[in-house]
């Protein structure tokens, strides 16, 4: 009797003959990499402290430069102290496919954020060279300076950044005038790092996912539709200051009670809609802040993210509706300045279809997703039709030295990135 060969079964072996045949990324390569990489700025805990413009942030810029000159890259930084490595395409005269990440941490921070789109980036270069791939278009790789102070690299690359900024303090303790002098850029000509919109076809960034869906569902890549915008208020409580011993509880205006019932609200509200909005209160200061005066003044903080910018204001407004109830039950005056206001960043449609094409042809799991973390693609997409690719990170953890994500991730990722260059090389838009 003959086997019977369905052709759904024919369909599963040829793709997995095409996954099997495409250039897949290494590895080892991308783990001894990160290893290197992680011993500039190393702390006890196991992670780094290489924080921008500090001396470990300039060894480490030094190590990734070795690494693109190795891989035949031409290499320069700008003017605003940005890395960049440009590879000549067929026909130089087309906009540039651009890539990359950061280099640079937080302090106490772990070995994978911005590292492995860095690396990652100059591995698709290598595989590149390897395989004699020659794209139509010029690319050109950006390791961007100080994205955890501020997305500062990306913010010059977009034509944002200010005069005033270059006056803050970073991490490191340095401003970031005598920052950018430090990395080999001119503050005095900073301006001159800008590019313009169709200077390239698109930008690509791969990076780990700061959360836990891919590692909790087992899912092998992230397709971000955008990243979040956020607004932020400072949310103040002004009862009245009294004796915390000689005032009856019902003769009080206790501000701190009616900043508790804000938070306890605050998040009852944004859990009780539906969608991936998160609201925050992470700040909070009690006046006069003595153990026996019950606080008259309390300053809180409320954060709002979410992909649509309409719904971050109605889950302030459902906030701010239920606060005029706490007023009337404490007795306190409910107040609201602005912080700070970030629009969300869209990916392009395109461009996520050309990730999960990618994801899919590899043999991959993927998943559409939103950025709950700020990153230097939102900058970059005022001036590109931008994509980005996430791997897991083992438990969702970021911004310390438990970060993991593990070599296959790693390569899984910047196998995407070089297909989906490789896919927008021969793409009509």
């Amino acid at each position: 009797m003959k086997p019977i060969i369905t052709v759904a079964f024919i369909a599963l072996l040829s793709s997995h003959c095409f996954a099997q045949n495409l250039i897949k990324a290494s590895p080892e390569r991308m783990e001894e990499r990160i290893k290197a990489l992680s011993q500039f700025g190393a702390n006890p805990e196991g992670g780094v402290s290489r924080v921008a413009y500090s001396d470990a942030d300039i060894a480490g810029r030094q190590y990734v430069m070795g690494l693109m000159k190795n891989a035949g890259l031409e290499v320069s930084i700008d003017k605003a102290g940005n890395i960049i490595g440009k590879r000549k395409g067929k026909n130089n005269n087309l906009p540039a496919i651009a890539f990359g990440s950061h280099i640079d941490s937080v302090p106490g921070g772990g070995n994978y954020d911005g590292d492995v789109g860095s690396l990652g980036a100059i591995e698709c270069i290598e595989l590149m060279n390897e395989n004699n791939i020659v794209t139509e278009h010029p690319l050109e790789v950006f390791i961007f300076q100080n994205e955890e102070g501020g997305l500062v690299g990306s913010e010059a690359i977009s034509g944002i950044l200010t005069e005033e900024e270059l006056s803050l303090v970073s991490s490191s303790g340095k401003t970031l005038r005598q920052g950018m002098i430090d990395i080999g850029g001119d503050p005095t000509r900073f301006r001159e790092a800008a590019r313009k919109k169709g200077d390239f076809k698109a930008f690509l960034e791969l990076h780990i996912e700061q959360g836990g869906f891919l590692d909790r569902e087992g899912i092998n890549i992230g397709v971000v539709e955008g990243i979040v915008g956020i607004k932020q208020w400072m949310v103040t409580f002004t009862g009245k200051a009294n004796h915390a011993g000689t005032t009856p509880m019902d003769q009080r205006q206790d501000a701190m009670l009616a900043a508790a019932k804000f938070v306890v609200e605050t998040n009852r509200i944004a859990r009780s809609i539906e969608g991936r909005q998160v609201a925050t209160n992470g700040k909070i200061n009690a006046l006069p802040g003595a153990p026996n005066v019950i606080p008259g003044k309390v300053e809180m903080t409320l954060e709002i993210r979410d992909l649509d910018f309409e719904k971050i204001l109605a889950v302030f407004d459902k906030i701010e509706l239920a606060a005029k109830t706490i007023e009337k039950e404490t007795g306190v005056a409910i107040s609201y300045s602005d912080l700070n206001e970030d629009i969300p960043a869209m990916t392009d449609k395109r461009i996520q279809n050309l990730i999960a094409a990618s994801a899919k042809n590899l043999g991959l799991t993927h998943k559409f997703m939103p950025s709950g973390a700020g990153h230097d693609t939102q900058d970059m997409a005022r001036i590109a039709p931008t994509g980005m690719i996430f791997v897991p990170s083992k438990d969702g953890i970021s911004h310390s030295p438990k970060e993991f994500t593990s070599p296959q991730d790693m390569a899984n990722g910047a196998s995407v990135l070089l297909q989906t260059i490789l896919k927008l090389d021969k793409a009509k838009f």
